[in-house]
């Protein structure tokens, strides 16, 4: 039961990782007042780009920072269509997952072909700060990235609640239009948000390809962008809260998954669902009591 449990404990990290990155990365874009339904094919685009760029030039950092970079530029389109255009949020965030995730499975194609074995990479090793203490040392021998995306939930935490771009994001998030009165200017900051957030999402998806999987499937990201769109809501918005809604995801994830391998009879479809129908059930019960941005999906212009 031991081995159990902490087999599960370490795997509820691995699995929440990329839902930490995805869910900040939302985090900044609505609290600007932008909801980015764009997520899912940033993710996709992350975990291309990290994967084809790791692959080859042989460095597993420059496919991730390469990933990033792509999120931001993601985040740069959308900025530019709900934004600067005032293009319905919902259109333009659904087109964005759609424009990307097309994108990617072409450029996959051009540049690895059709081939019978798929390309893989050798992945992030698995970091072990307690050697081999016998519970912290398996629970903790984790991808570097899992570390970064635990650290940056308390960072994020301090630059949306104690620094002046934080209030800024709020403000804009809040009420433009007071925003815009008091001398900021709404659509950098919007736009400077939606290229964090891009970023943070892409890391996500990049953390699939280059720590968990060393490869990139067509069904890679497997609806963790709309998860974190749930997250999000069930995190009120506050950077802590997504550390709880990923790790209750990851684990009931990760808790089906060995259920399945100890012969339990059930179709396994209702093994599958189960993270998703946990994840209803917190929405439920959380999201009756949460408060979103005042200004979310509401395009602002300057009169």
């Amino acid at each position: 039961m031991e081995t159990f449990l902490i087999g599960l404990i370490a795997a509820t990290l691995r699995v929440a990782t990329p839902l930490i990155f995805g869910t900040l990365g939302e985090l900044f874009s609505e609290r600007a007042g932008v909801l980015n339904l764009g997520i899912e094919g940033t993710m996709f685009l992350g975990a291309f780009v990290g994967f084809s760029v790791a692959s080859l030039s042989g460095s597993l950092w420059l496919g991730f920072f390469a990933a990033v970079l792509a999120g931001m530029l993601s985040g740069v389109l959308m900025s530019l269509l709900t934004v600067r255009l005032g293009v319905n949020q919902h259109v333009s965030g659904l087109g964005i997952t759609l424009l990307w995730t097309g994108i990617s499975l072409f450029g996959f194609r051009l540049i690895f072909g059709e081939p019978s074995i798929p390309p893989s990479i050798d992945p992030f090793k698995a970091l072990t700060p307690f050697g081999q203490t016998p519970v912290l040392g398996p629970i903790f021998e984790q991808h570097i990235l899992t570390y970064v995306s635990l650290l940056l939930i308390p960072l994020v935490w301090w630059v949306i609640r104690r620094t002046r771009f934080g209030l800024d994001i709020r403000a804009v998030g809040e009420n433009p239009e007071a925003a815009d009165a008091a001398g900021l200017d709404v659509y950098r900051i919007r736009t400077l948000a939606l290229m964090i957030g891009g970023g943070l999402m892409a890391a996500g998806g990049a953390f699939l390809s280059l720590a968990q999987l060393g490869a990139f499937t067509y069904g890679i990201i497997a609806g963790r962008g709309w998860v974190c769109i749930a997250l999000i809501i069930f995190a009120n918005w506050e950077a802590a809260g997504v550390l709880w809604g990923a790790l209750i995801f990851g684990g009931v994830a990760s808790l089906q998954l060995r259920l399945q391998t100890m012969g339990f009879k059930l179709p396994y479809e209702l093994f599958l669902a189960l993270p998703y129908l946990v994840t209803i059930l917190a929405l439920m019960i959380a999201g009756r009591n949460v408060s979103a941005p005042a200004s979310l999906l509401k395009a602002y212009r300057r009169e």
